[in-house]
């Protein structure tokens, strides 16, 4: 069975004014879906097409490796935005985010400064990691924190054409107003999950 590119969760003009219509057309209409399509290209006839994405990303390397995780990775960061998002967590969740690093402006600064950091391109991600302490986790190119035994919360791209059409090189402004759109609920589900 084909890897197929799944649904965005909401319109494509629905995360303007931070991230323009135009950038999903590209980011989600080609880049996307060349993984998706990239991937197939890969795995058709082989042992590997009916293999989950998730076991594709802990066990393959070079580009079936890199085209599961890439298109993994975008499915889980569409997921982490909404148009409804922004604002400031539950409560239940609040806790957990103080807790593990102080405060949630803490935390928001962790991720901005991590991405920032993040030399060429890759992935900042929120995990849990195996003692249950929540941390602040970079991965560069296609790299997924599934491969090393963390559990995934929260991801943000910080490849440029996630960003590039709407900010430029300026990756500050994207990720400043990432937290415009962040859905906090889908944190809070995949903690609960966990």
């Amino acid at each position: 069975m084909a890897f197929e590119l799944p649904q965005l969760p909401y319109d494509m003009n629905a995360l303007e004014p931070h991230i323009s219509k135009r950038t999903l057309e590209f980011h989600y209409g080609k880049h996307h879906k060349a993984y998706v399509d990239k991937l197939n290209s890969l795995v058709e006839g082989t042992a590997q097409a009916s293999k989950s994405l998730e076991d594709l990303i802990r066990e393959s390397e070079g580009g079936v490796f890199n085209n599961a995780a890439q298109v993994w990775n975008h499915t889980f960061y569409w997921n982490g935005m909404s148009a409804l998002g922004g604002g400031e967590p539950s409560s239940a969740l609040k806790s957990e985010l103080e807790k593990n690093f102080g405060s949630v402006e803490e935390f928001k600064n962790q991720v901005t400064n991590q991405g920032l950091g993040l030399f060429g391109s890759g992935w900042t991600w929120l995990i849990k990691d195996s003692d249950g302490s929540l941390k602040i986790h970079n991965e560069s190119n296609a790299g997924n924190p599934l491969r090393v035994g963390k559990t995934p919360l929260l991801t943000v791209d910080v490849w440029e054409h996630a960003y590039y059409l709407d900010y430029q090189n300026a990756r500050k402004g994207y990720l400043d107003n990432f937290w415009n759109l962040i859905n906090w609920q889908f944190i809070e589900d995949n903690l609960e999950k966990s």
